[in-house]
């Protein structure tokens, strides 16, 4: 059971709900320590003073913002407390708005919220409900950890959802910070038709388990190969950027291929979940078509087939038909 990180209570007029904040996501990266080339040894970082070189107790350490060169005004910790942007444990919303006007931009965490008792489910509910018909989202302030948030919350499925959102200061304009943009939209033509009918080939529902962070299924094959010793397979060079020239032809061939990636793969609603079926025999195609290109990796990992790190989804079907080898299932990422 998950542990709220903030608990306090949502206000809305008059209206009044105990709630506790969850983390929404979770962080799946490959963690590695820091060690001296050579040995086994950890490293360990210190607080050293830059001009004495010696190290310096936590205690000791105050925050200073630098007016000029050399030039400090040194804060205490307990300053910084005083002035906090208040004490409350309060998510007070000020302001509906409509939620498809907030620019993803401004979105940041995300956090699941619920009510801290059974007796506050019907006022929970409620809310919940007017947000979801008239697809509005709060809008608040509330303190964590010593800072003040600017907060979307709305709903999403059952639950209440609370999104720190960025202070209008902190979003750059990408007018006066990027160096090259359009001066003009596409003009219409050829070539945008055909981009049209590409997105169209390429479009599909928004199914999220489709994707998988093949870097970090790329870190632990590293690290798996490296401690049996086997071979490191590399990864591929980065495309070279599109020719103007030739865009056309790019672009007719971009959506020959994705046409006839299509029609290998099945329809959405005819995918099916990874199977694993016992046997000594390889895989049938139909049933390796089945599969999403993440799955196939996972399986041509387990049965150790040569050079699949730079196979396509086709080409890790070809090689897993052909391996003659027992049928793993998939081993989860």
């Amino acid at each position: 059971m998950a542990r709220a990180i903030w608990t306090g209570v949502i206000t809305f007029g008059l209206v009044t709900v105990p709630v506790g904040l969850y983390s929404a996501t979770q962080d799946h990266s490959v963690r590695f320590h820091q060690l001296q080339r050579g040995t086994s040894d950890r490293i360990r970082n210190r607080r050293v003073n830059q001009r004495t070189g010696e190290e310096v107790g936590t205690g000791d350490i105050v925050k200073g913002y630098e007016l000029a060169e050399g030039e400090y005004v040194v804060v205490e910790p307990d300053e910084l407390d005083e002035i906090a942007p208040g004490r409350s444990q309060t998510v007070d919303i000020t302001d509906f708005v409509d939620l498809d006007r907030i620019e993803p931009v401004y979105f940041d965490r995300t956090y699941y919220v619920a009510p801290r008792g059974k007796e506050y489910l019907k006022v929970y509910q409620l809310l919940r409900t007017a947000l979801a018909e008239a697809n509005k989202a709060g809008v608040a302030t509330f303190v964590m950890r010593n800072r003040q948030y600017l907060t979307a919350l709305r709903a999403d499925g059952e639950v209440l959802v609370l999104q720190t959102l960025h202070w209008a200061d902190e979003v750059r304009d990408p007018v006066k910070e990027l160096p090259e943009l359009p001066s003009e939209p596409a003009g219409r033509g050829k070539e945008l038709d055909m981009a049209l009918q590409l997105v169209e080939a390429l479009s599909g529902p928004w199914e999220p388990e489709r994707y998988h962070d093949t870097y970090q299924e790329k870190v632990r094959d590293l690290v798996r190969a490296k401690a049996e010793g086997q071979e490191v397979a590399l990864a591929e060079e980065p495309p070279t950027a599109t020719d103007v020239v030739d865009l056309m032809d790019v672009l007719r061939n971009s959506l020959d291929r994705a046409k006839s990636g299509r029609e290998e793969e099945p329809a959405p609603r005819e995918r099916k979940k990874a199977k694993a079926p016992s046997g000594k025999a390889a895989p049938a195609r139909s049933e390796l078509r089945d599969l999403s290109k993440a799955e196939l990796y996972r399986m041509a990992t387990d049965q150790d087939v040569p050079g699949r790190s730079r196979m396509t989804r086709s080409q890790l079907i070809d090689a897993l038909a052909a391996t003659g080898r027992p049928r793993k299932k998939p081993t989860a990422a």
